[in-house]
């Protein structure tokens, strides 16, 4: 057995965990990212207006430095008050892409149609042949025209800089165009012995349908307490785990309106929101019990009981009578970045991600991980369609650090790739699958990133029913 982080245990210190018998759980050094989520003032007398101005002034000095590393000294950057129609002055232009969608939803819209005046179909994605793509900079917006940026497979809000001229029309050719693509990564850390880092996501713990002997499963092999002394070794080897939200189930009981969800907590004791605290309970025990073996990092995803704009603050500690506890059991919020023994891990539970791909042709989750990490921004559709706190002199969802691990929770299934950017930094992107629906987590070797799936199926389950 693999025995404990007990309450004395500083998440922040390199500590070894006591043993029983000869087997020692690893550790390695832990450091938080993620303050800047924190420090966000819920202030909703400001407009949004301002984040787009904070992304954009933020974001022009890193693409000014891409800008001549790609095309030099050869082209001037301009603002878009400076270009002269109709003359083929070749420049620069940075700025902020705003996708003109005619399908894109609208409450002016609903409003029809609760009127019975234009009655709207439910779609999943708003592409539409008829999408128009403008740049904004901080006084002006011009139409982007040219098959250099593939209009659907951009979305709004991503800062760029674009290379040609202003025709007659009015509209901008683009000859070329500069993602943010990266920043500078530190170099990785060597260290001899193998470190893992599992990834979960989607526990989905419910009264309505139940996973929690394939949780207890996967509960009792973190904790070193399935297998044999091989695979309780293994099982040492393994630092951390991070769940990636949805821990508690967004849909009601089956005898109520399924589909429904809860974002609250509420204080009654019978009905659907009954279940949620019955969820949370199931949830704050199997913290408790896997906390006692291993750090353990929770964040708040699309149903779980905290704000539901992004950055998402950490479920509140009352919640978890027993995990908090245990020093081994962190809090943390959504987005989360952290680093582990000199690796910078970030990612969401899956929010930013999922709506991106309403909002574009990209085909997978793993190819939308792909386009936000060379956008430089986790959520470049927040405000716009995706909800997020107003701030008035900053972005959070800008990559400041350059990731070693770059991931998003609530997949539909595990999947996961090597992105390598214009200047040789490696990123490993994973699919973190929901565990509610394929039972499946993901591991990460912090030694040389590779990274697997762990299925935990038990006889006579079916996942696909969950």
């Amino acid at each position: 057995m693999l025995v404990t982080a007990g309450c004395d245990v500083d998440p922040e210190q390199d500590n070894d965990f006591s043993t029983e018998g000869d087997l020692k759980r690893l550790t390695c050094h832990y450091h938080n990212l993620s303050e800047r989520f924190l420090r966000i003032t819920k202030d909703f007398s400001k407009q949004y207006a301002h984040i787009y101005a904070a992304r954009l002034t933020a974001m022009q000095a890193i693409l000014q430095k891409r800008v001549k590393l790609k095309w030099g000294d050869k082209y001037p950057i301009k603002k878009l008050f400076e270009l002269k129609e109709g003359v083929e002055d070749t420049c620069v232009v940075i700025g902020t892409l705003f996708k003109h969608q005619d399908l894109k939803p609208s409450i002016l819209k609903e409003l029809s149609e609760e009127l019975q005046l234009v009655p709207q179909p439910k779609r999943t994605n708003f592409v539409n042949e008829s999408d128009k793509l403008i740049l904004e900079d901080e006084l002006q917006r011009i139409r982007l025209v040219g098959d250099v940026i593939d209009i659907h497979r951009v979305v709004t809000g991503v800062v760029c800089a674009v290379l040609g001229y202003e025709e007659f029309n009015g509209t901008f050719k683009m000859i070329d165009c500069c993602w943010a693509d990266s920043g500078p990564q530190k170099p990785l850390a060597s260290f001899e012995d193998d470190r893992f880092v599992v990834f979960a996501s989607g526990l989905n713990f419910s009264s309505a349908k139940d996973n929690s002997f394939a949780i207890q499963l996967m509960a009792e092999w973190l904790c070193g307490l399935v297998g044999g002394r091989k695979q309780r070794g293994d099982v040492s080897k393994i630092v951390r785990l991070i769940i990636a939200g949805n821990s508690v189930s967004g849909l009601l009981s089956d005898s109520a309106n399924c589909g429904t969800i809860i974002n609250t907590v509420s204080s009654n004791f019978s009905g659907p929101e009954f279940d949620s605290v019955n969820a949370l309970k199931k949830l704050d025990e199997t913290l408790f019990h896997v906390c006692n073996s291993i750090f353990v990092d929770l964040m708040p995803g699309e149903f779980d009981p905290t704000n539901i704009m992004l950055p998402q603050n950490p479920m509140h500690y009352c919640m978890f009578p027993k995990a908090v506890q245990m020093n081994s059991f962190n809090g943390v919020t959504n987005p989360y970045e952290c680093e582990l023994e000199g690796r910078v891990i970030c990612g969401t539970s899956g929010q930013p991600i999922a709506d991106v791909l309403q909002y574009s042709t990209i085909p997978t989750k793993l190819e939308a991980l792909k386009a936000t990490l060379k956008w430089g921004h986790m959520a470049p559709t927040a405000p716009d369609t995706l909800p997020c706190t107003p701030t008035e002199s900053l972005d959070p969802f800008i990559i400041q650090n350059y990731p070693d691990v770059y991931f998003t929770g609530n997949a539909e299934k595990f999947d996961t790739d090597i992105y390598e950017d214009s200047e040789g930094n490696k990123t490993r992107l994973i699919c973190v699958p929901s565990f509610a629906a394929t039972r499946t987590i993901a591991i990460v070797n912090l030694k040389n990133l590779e990274c697997f799936p762990m299925t935990f199926v038990t006889d006579g389950s079916d996942i696909s029913d969950s």
